[in-house]
């Protein structure tokens, strides 16, 4: 896979490409496809609940200001959507304190809101803060640091509370830290990629490759929602095939794929398809399920860039 290097804290993370053996490239992409349909087959009701746009703004931006590897962002989220369904089913199944029964009547979304959003600000920065400890290749958010940039953003905390606070998840993720990152799985298919294609400007394509799963990242509603509709050929899908369409919205194989589908239609329109069928052949995923996502993609990117007005 690519070998991420240190740089100075204002350049970017360099990485090297086609120097690992194809046998462990091989192994990877077992690896990661078999950690793919174990995710898809412990899908909660809640999956990607925190995964909102604006949720993945507020860490991509911290994750930049910090200086952080991007994949460190990604892996905040994922921390993040994790703790934060485990978090709640645990509030939501407490035995109410002594004595609440007299306060008023309020709904459990009520109850649930007041009790975290005090702390939420800070449990998604331990997120961030665990993620950056994760990645070998990058600085560590220290407790002086993240005091600092806390102060920096309002918020006036501790050292001893941002350790209760990175405990706290920690415990409730039960220390298991490496669940599937989107960015991973777009760079081990690259590396395939390019060993398959030699003549594949890989650099270059994995500088797009950021930009479009950032751009899938922050619209990921009305991608999904475009993709549902294309997939369903309704306006209007059922709750029943919303409900379905969750392991499509959470399968990162079928997002790294159509990452780089769009990325390579961007570089080099004439040998999409070709690049379309080499994917397909490695993953295993139809060609007509990656060419709809990427049309899908695209058809988002070019309304972004040029919004539609009406006559």
């Amino acid at each position: 896979m690519a070998k991420r290097f240190f740089s100075p804290p204002n350049e970017s993370i360099s990485l090297r490409f086609r120097e690992a053996p194809f046998e462990l490239l091989t192994d990877f992409l077992v690896n990661l496809n078999t950690r793919n349909k174990d995710n898809l087959n412990g899908l909660s009701k809640c999956s990607g609940n925190f995964k909102d746009e604006r949720l993945v703004e507020y860490i991509f931006l911290m994750t930049k200001e910090l200086r952080l590897d991007p994949l460190a962002g990604y892996h905040a989220v994922e921390l993040l959507q994790r703790f934060m369904v485990r978090h709640l089913t645990d509030l939501s199944t407490a035995p109410s304190p002594p004595g609440a029964a007299a306060d008023p009547p309020r709904s459990l979304e009520d109850a649930l809101f007041d009790k975290l959003k005090e702390k939420f600000p800070l449990i998604i920065f331990s997120c961030v803060q665990l993620a950056s400890k994760l990645s070998l290749h990058s600085h560590i958010i220290d407790n002086n640091t993240a005091v600092r940039f806390l102060h920096s953003l309002g918020h006036s905390v501790s050292k001893q509370t941002l350790v209760e606070s990175e405990l706290m998840v920690l415990k409730g993720l039960e220390f298991s830290l490496n669940p599937p990152n989107p960015l991973t799985y777009v760079e081990i298919l690259l590396e395939v990629l390019a060993h398959n294609r030699p003549s594949i400007p890989l650099e270059r394509l994995y500088h797009l490759c950021h930009y479009v799963l950032q751009f899938i990242s922050l619209h990921r509603t009305a991608i999904f929602d475009s993709l549902l509709a294309t997939t369903t050929q309704s306006v209007s899908p059922s709750g029943e095939q919303r409900e379905k369409f969750v392991t499509v919205t959470e399968d990162y194989m079928l997002l790294g794929v159509g990452v780089i589908a769009v990325a390579s239609f961007i570089l080099y329109g004439r040998e999409w398809k070709q690049m379309v069928g080499e994917l397909s052949h490695i993953t295993g995923i139809s060609r007509r399920s990656i060419s709809d996502y990427a049309h899908v993609t695209l058809m988002h990117i070019v309304r972004g860039s040029f919004p539609l007005t009406s006559t």
